[in-house]
């Protein structure tokens, strides 16, 4: 294993006089959600594998906003991103890194009316650049051979026209990937977005994420990858659903890079 992880807070940073390379936004659910804190973790354990400054707001990042805008209070949408953008300006954050779709979406197209102007990648996307850089290498690890398929968050996909970097992250893992039916452009909601995440579901025959779990294994894959924490709930809902837990594992992309590199 490597080293242990050691993050450190802009406010760190600032004490010394230094500057990191980028902000690590973790988001509500890379925070406080159990199964998302594994993908946070993993994130983190690239950023330091490949020896990247990086820093964290800590206990002054709130959340971004994106639950409430999508829910239709626009009020305390702002109040949450006005306090947070004045955090960020104070601190002079230039980069910003997201474990999550939603808060990349929110921060890097609705803040910048409100003050807010970074600039904001999501962690597949910067996972593919030190890939391509070569500061990141792969060799696939026990996930060489396997049979893949890759779930395309919303907010990632059709909302910001980012399909190939996950793709091209999990190409490098030696492993099978095989698309749904319904990917990219036509990609599937997993269900949870638009903050249904937070509400009882509406009237129906079948719940989205089952629809869209369903679509997935029938594929037979080893592992269904993702890059969202929502979808990371909805779609192991799904698999349990489908009592599939013991063959299909639905991992982030984040997390399948660093399982290989053995971090």
């Amino acid at each position: 294993m490597s080293a242990p992880l050691k993050i450190e807070t802009m406010a760190d940073y600032v004490a010394r006089g230094e500057s990191p390379e980028i902000l690590f936004w973790v988001g509500c659910a890379g925070s406080f959600d159990d199964r998302a804190k594994k993908i946070t973790k993993a994130i983190a354990r690239i950023l330091q594998h490949v020896g990247m400054k990086f820093a964290v707001l800590g206990t002054e990042e709130s959340c971004s906003g994106d639950p409430a805008k999508r829910a239709g209070n626009e009020f305390l949408f702002q109040m949450q991103a006005m306090n947070n953008i004045s955090k960020l300006n104070g601190y002079n954050v230039k980069k910003i890194v997201t474990g999550c779709p939603h808060c990349f979406n929110t921060l890097k197209n609705e803040y910048p009316e409100l003050g807010g102007n970074y600039e904001v990648v999501h962690h597949t996307q910067l996972v593919q650049q030190l890939l391509d850089q070569g500061k990141l290498k792969t060799t696939g690890g026990s996930y060489k051979g396997k049979r893949i398929t890759f779930h395309d968050p919303c907010y990632l996909g059709r909302a910001n026209d980012v399909y190939e970097a996950p793709r091209e992250v999990l190409a490098k893992l030696d492993a099978e990937l095989v698309e749904m039916k319904r990917s990219r452009e036509n990609g599937l909601c997993c269900g949870a977005g638009g903050a249904q995440m937070f509400k009882e579901a509406e009237k129906g025959n079948k719940e989205v994420n089952i629809e869209r779990s369903g679509e997935a294994l029938v594929l037979v894959p080893d592992v269904i990858a993702t890059g969202c924490p929502f979808c990371m709930t909805m779609m192991t809902d799904g698999v349990k659903h489908f009592n599939n837990e013991d063959k299909t594992k639905v991992m982030d992309v984040a997390e399948l890079i660093a399982a290989a590199n053995n971090l």
